[in-house]
């Protein structure tokens, strides 16, 4: 297995395919997995990768790489997996098979148009699923809402305002305020949609302590590593394309240097060689490589 491009004192990142990675890792050992892979809509990622594959054989690299993921989480761990409704719908099966359902979030997707003879698409779909019951379930709270205008608060709680917990209102499985990062000044890469960090962070709020492990198989922009180390959890990821913007961004955002040594036992979260995952030995077998679809999130 190739050494890491960028080490940082919570993470590390290889410039790899994700089932490359997760293939050498031991099972039961990362606390958290959040993902948000790539649709197979065509998109250009402007990195030379191939959004648009054959379908049955995007559904079972997606099998592939899910399943290994519920592989890798500790009991009581959480998947978090990102996706549009049509492919949740297909994913909540395979994720069923080894986890436990949790909630199914909605994502408000602002900007959008009317596509053929259905209603106008407003959402997408955060799957979240853990390994039987939680070991980590913090409730968060955000901020009352407030007018951008005038400053004033949108709602009345029912007349109940003066009851309510002043750190705000609780968090539910419905976000309003999470659409992509359109505009050029938010993004890593030009020209591409990316996750507001907002959406792996609460993700890794919700699930874990500071010192845990979280793991992220398509870097693309860095937003899940970014959350991370911010929060103090240490984290593992993997981007095949575009590793080198998520290097300049730790960079920029955490005053890294090109190398700093990890501070958690990352070597002991891998097998050897000689006893790396069977998925990975078969796949290297049929010479078939996860990198006919990785993704940029």
């Amino acid at each position: 297995m190739k050494q890491p491009v960028l080490t940082t004192h919570h993470g590390i990142l290889y410039d790899a395919d994700c089932l490359e990675i997760v293939g050498h890792m031991k099972s039961e050992v990362v606390d958290t997995v959040f993902a948000d892979p790539p649709f197979n809509l065509g998109k250009d990622y402007k990195n030379g990768y191939n959004d648009t594959v054959a379908r049955t054989d995007y559904l079972a690299w997606c099998r592939k790489w899910i399943l290994e993921c519920c592989r890798i989480l500790k009991p009581g761990g959480a998947f978090f997996l990102y996706a549009t409704p049509e492919l949740a719908v297909q994913f909540a099966p395979i994720m069923g098979e080894r986890l436990n359902f949790r909630h199914w979030i909605a994502l408000t997707m602002k900007g959008t148009y009317p596509r053929g003879h259905k209603l106008y698409p407003a959402h997408y779909a955060l799957l979240y699923y853990t390994k039987g019951p939680p070991r980590v379930f913090n409730r968060l709270r955000l901020p009352i809402e407030t007018c951008r205008h005038c400053g004033k608060e949108i709602r009345d709680y029912g007349g109940h305002r003066n009851k309510m917990n002043s750190k705000g209102v609780n968090l539910t499985d419905f976000w309003a305020d999470t659409s992509p990062n359109r505009h050029k000044k938010f993004k890593v890469r030009p020209g591409v949609n990316e996750l507001k960090m907002v959406i792996p962070e609460r993700a890794i709020l919700i699930s874990t302590k500071p010192g845990d492990v979280v793991f992220d198989p398509f870097g693309g922009g860095g937003s899940t590593y970014q959350a991370a180390e911010k929060l103090h959890r240490n984290w593992i990821g993997a981007e095949l394309y575009d590793s080198i913007h998520i290097r300049e961004r730790m960079k920029e955002n955490h005053s890294l240097f090109p190398a700093q040594e990890p501070r958690f036992e990352f070597e002991g979260l891998f097998a050897h060689e000689d006893k790396q995952d069977a998925v990975l030995r078969r796949i290297e077998r049929q010479g078939v490589s996860a990198r006919t679809v990785t993704h940029l999130s």
